[in-house]
Formats: structure tokens, sequence, C-alpha cells
């Protein structure tokens, strides 16, 4: 099996919202190299825009394999979505993998140049719009995918599989993460808080991560698109028909409910 299969295999399962039963390739890449090789070219082939990206945190007991701090994948245009003030419907493959994060994330204002070095996240201040409470749809059609480590999850556009923008929150939660909070309840049950401290350096720091990421690629963020920062409660697995509350302090939240997801 090829790198080109790989893609192919993801591809093609993810449009037909078929769950795959094994890894669609001999081996998992051995490097995030190969990983994200075969990351762009399914980029390339996938029938939407790149509307933005996520950013994950790589767990210590795989830095040794893959020596990075975090992993990213692509968030497609059609994969984001905007709540408004009612439950809104998000589709996973039924079989898959499919989990829910409360993120915080940061909409970017302007081009950042290729050729751009930042010495301090802090730096990327300017190229922020805004910032908005969100849920990061944690997606593939391989339900084993996240156990088989870092190389095939950014195999497959990083395990995401949508975004959800929720309403927009104060600036001051990159300069004071603490002042941040967040809560997930699934089904009504509360299954984890915490807010932008459980975000290594805060979000400003993922999105740094995600630039220079990005760069060594070829690639940059561009004006308009989203960023999906990292987990802030946990990352909380869900099966259709499950009821999902995010709350960002007590003004700001988002309600969703999992649907099946049918053929792209």
């Amino acid at each position: 099996m090829t790198p080109q299969d790989i893609s192919a295999g993801f591809r093609q399962a993810r449009l037909e919202g078929r769950p795959l039963q094994a890894y669609p390739g001999a081996t998992v890449p051995p490097d995030l190299g190969s990983a994200y090789a075969i990351q762009d070219m399914s980029i390339d082939a996938w029938p939407d825009k790149v509307a933005g990206w996520k950013v994950a945190m790589i767990q210590p007991t795989w830095r040794e394999t893959y020596p990075a701090e975090r992993v990213v994948g692509p968030v497609f245009a059609k994969s984001v979505w905007n709540f408004e003030r009612e439950e809104l419907g998000i589709p996973i493959i039924d079989g898959g993998y499919a989990a829910v994060e409360a993120e915080f994330a940061l909409r970017i204002a302007r081009t950042i140049p290729l050729e751009a070095a930042f010495l301090d996240s802090s730096d990327l201040l300017p190229y922020v719009e805004s910032v908005h409470a969100a849920i990061e749809l944690a997606g593939s059609p391989l339900a084993s995918l996240s156990a088989l480590g870092p190389g095939a999850v950014a195999s497959d556009f990083g395990n995401n599989a949508g975004m959800v923008i929720g309403p927009q929150l104060p600036m001051e939660s990159l300069s004071d993460p603490a002042s941040a909070v967040s809560e997930t309840f699934v089904n009504g049950a509360s299954v984890g808080n915490g807010g932008a401290t459980r975000v290594p350096g805060g979000p400003l720091a993922a999105v740094l991560f995600l630039v220079n990421a990005l760069k060594a690629r070829g690639r940059t963020l561009n004006a308009g698109e989203w960023v999906s920062t990292g987990a802030t409660t946990g990352i909380h697995p869900v099966k259709v028909g499950d009821r999902i509350l995010v709350t960002f302090g007590e003004d700001s939240r988002i309600d969703v409910r999992i649907t099946a997801a049918g053929a792209v």
C-alpha cells in the first residue's frame, strides 16, 4: 500500500460516511513528515476548501517516536458550523471515531506572510481578529485512529470532522487564560471542566505552533481562517443521539446533538 492508497482510503470512507475496519495501509506512517505528506495529498484532493485548522497535544508517551509537542489538521468549509441560539445537529460516521472537545477558536484577521518569523506567541496578536467559544468535532472513519498514535492521526486530516463556532469572547482570553473557563456536559452530565489554561502556553501558543508547522509544509494561515487551539475540558467520546452542552462562563454556551453522517 502506498501513501496515495492511504490517502484515498480515508478520503473515500469519509465521502461515503462509511467506517473503516482497519488502517488503510500496511503500516502507520513512522514519522510526522510522512504523515503530513499524506495529509497534504488528501487536502489537495478533497472537494472543499480549507477554512481553518485544529491543533492538538501529542501525549508524552508518543513523543519519543513522534518528537513534537502538538499535531495539526485541516478543517474544511462545509464542516464549519455556526451556532446561533438553537441546538445544532453535527454528523459523525457511525462506527468510526467521534469525540467532542471544548475549545477556544481564533479567527485570523489577515494572511500571515510565509517568510514571517515570530519570537513569541504574543507577536501573533495583530493577526487575530477575534476569539470564540467553539467545539471541535474530532472524527475519523477509523475507530482506532487515536490509539494508533500521532502518525495515524496526522494522516487522516488530524482526526478532525468539523468545528462549531459559538459566541465571541473577550480578547482577554488570550492575555489572561485563567479568565477563560469552560465545562462540557454530555446528556446532561458534566464530563469535564477547565479552560484556556489547559492549553499549554495558552491559545496563542497553539497558533504559533501551527504557523511554524504549516511553514515547514509551504503553507500559512490565511485571512478569515479559524484555528481551534486545543481541548480545554478533555476529549469526550460521543455517539449518534448524544446531546452536548458546552459552557464558557455564565454567559456563553453551545448546544449540539450528534447525528449520523450520510454520503457527501
